[in-house]
């Protein structure tokens, strides 16, 4: 049964702090409930949040005013569903992760989320019409079997696996690099409308956080933990689309690629992923086997 306080100590820490869990953990390992953080003197809660000791003090200060302001409302009339990490709809294998999100900020239909057959589709922000090509090969199958595509919302590789997604009548998850009342790019709003509307987005953060160059490779993590597989369409050899591998790589993701033409930049980054034993794959069947063949042989 989940705890309701806890969830709203939580969530009002969370909007004043908002970090990954690793970076709470010896707070809530003296404090597991969060009942002793008001009155916590701030020299200790510097201590456990490894912050200065006025940090500390404006921290605790934002967090009782936070505490009785009708935070829990405010989610409500904007249709944004926080998910913390003890809730029954967190996707457990965030919790693998070095750095789990503390809370999943959701907006859309949050039951997509039980379904554990998603497939992340990343590459360049550039992407050719060659991605476009490849996804009218890779989606349909995967929608037919029921996966879920889950990608960035960022342009190019991740505008179109968003909508092939929805194109083949299929479902679609969209991770963001920031709180839920802002949108970047700001050419893929009818998108994120329509993903909002009829599928999901989610992010780390709370709704306020305004876009940072930072927050987008932090989000890749989320891209990756949430899905079995990642597929890269395009990517250049040295590429931001390579940090979610990497992610995928720590925790025993598949990794697919799509071999591209040897003459083109974007087909770097997929080729040397070749070398180093990402499966080529050409249709969405060859994942499907691949991912639902490792799962029954497990």
């Amino acid at each position: 049964m989940l705890d309701v306080k806890f969830t709203e100590r939580l969530l009002a820490l969370h909007y004043v702090f908002p970090v990954p869990l690793n970076r709470l953990q010896a707070l809530l390992e003296a404090d597991p409930d969060l009942q002793k953080l008001e009155q916590m003197p701030v020299q200790e809660i510097a201590r456990y949040l490894n912050i200065s000791v006025e940090k500390s003090k404006r921290l605790q200060e934002n967090y009782a005013n936070t505490l009785i302001s009708p935070l829990k409302q405010a989610y409500e009339a904007h249709n944004i569903f926080p998910i913390p990490f003890h809730h029954p709809m967190y996707p457990n294998k965030l919790l693998a992760l070095y750095d789990p999100p503390v809370v999943l900020y959701t907006k859309g239909l949050v039951d997509i989320l039980k379904n554990w057959r998603r497939i992340a589709i990343v590459g360049s922000r550039q992407a050719t019409s060659y991605s476009e090509k490849i996804l009218n090969y890779v989606v349909p199958p995967l929608i037919d079997h029921d996966y879920i595509i889950v990608s960035g919302l960022a342009k190019g590789a991740d505008r179109m696996a968003h909508e092939s997604a929805i194109r083949y009548a299929g479902q679609t998850i969209a991770v963001l690099g920031h709180g839920l009342f802002h949108l970047y790019p700001k050419e893929n709003r009818k998108l994120a409308e329509i993903i909002e509307q009829e599928h999901l987005l989610i992010s780390e953060y709370p709704p306020y956080v305004r876009p940072q160059k930072w927050y987008f490779p932090m989000r890749n993590r989320i891209i990756s933990g949430i899905s079995e597989g990642i597929l890269v369409t395009e990517a250049a050899e040295k590429s931001g689309t390579l940090s979610t591998i990497e992610h995928g790589l720590e925790n025993g993701k598949h990794i697919f690629v799509v071999p591209g033409d040897i003459t083109k930049p974007l087909s770097k980054g997929p080729h040397k992923l070749l070398l180093e034993g990402a499966t080529p794959v050409w249709n969405g069947y060859q994942i499907i086997e691949e991912i639902e063949g490792f799962l029954l042989s497990k």
